[in-house]
């Protein structure tokens, strides 16, 4: 029986997820919460390793079904090694990026076939998914802008316009039909947005929420 909970943090580039993930985990330990922070793709040394060749710029040719098996070939490792040991453990999971991204770049963005993602999900995960979504929402121009001043583009930042912005559609698709995912402005200033954040965590169960 998983007894931590599985918090999942998304958006597309230059959202500050980093940031935001930094903060939640703070107040989860501030609340007397054992926490542990993670990132798709990665969380292990198979998943880093499988990090580095998706984000590889000279993979021009990468097919976009290679780098869906990729991905939840990394997933199910970092579950299977990661994340389920700490749920067990009483530990709550924040996680950089999960399937819901999967859905948003591999299929709004490369435009394969939900049904397939589905297929791969179903096959790799069983059913597992995260109890709660943050999904920090931002214009694709603004957020590829602040993405461009952290450093150089890897493989996936290097794409057009209109391929973010398929990813930001399928992302905020999905959000409109899941209970477990709630969406915050990643426009306002950092102390706005963490303050929704806040307001996110107790709304959860964080600090005397429900």
């Amino acid at each position: 029986m998983l007894t931590g909970k599985f918090l999942t943090v998304e958006g597309v580039e230059g959202v500050g997820k980093s940031s935001s993930m930094s903060f939640i985990c703070e107040f989860l330990e501030h609340h007397q919460i054992a926490t542990v922070t993670t990132r798709e793709p990665g969380g292990t040394v198979c998943g880093e390793l499988i990090r580095d060749i998706l984000l590889d710029k000279r993979l021009t040719d990468l097919s976009p079904i290679t780098e869906l098996s990729l991905l939840f070939a990394a997933r199910a490792q970092h579950v299977h090694e990661v994340i389920k040991p700490a749920l067990k453990a009483g530990v709550w999971v924040v996680c950089d990026r999960f399937t819901d991204s999967t859905y948003a770049y591999q299929g709004g963005g490369r435009q394969l076939s939900m049904d397939l993602i589905s297929a791969a999900e179903a096959l790799t995960l069983e059913g597992f998914s995260p109890d709660h979504t943050l999904l920090l929402d931002l214009d694709v121009v603004e957020g590829l802008k602040r993405a461009a001043r952290v450093g150089e583009k890897d493989r996936f930042e290097s794409e057009n316009v209109a391929f973010f912005e398929r990813v930001r559609s399928t992302f905020l698709a999905r959000a409109g039909l899941s209970k477990r995912t709630t969406i915050v402005s990643a426009k306002p200033s950092i102390s706005e947005v963490q303050a929704e954040i806040a307001v996110w965590l107790a709304d959860i169960g964080v600090g005397g929420g429900e």
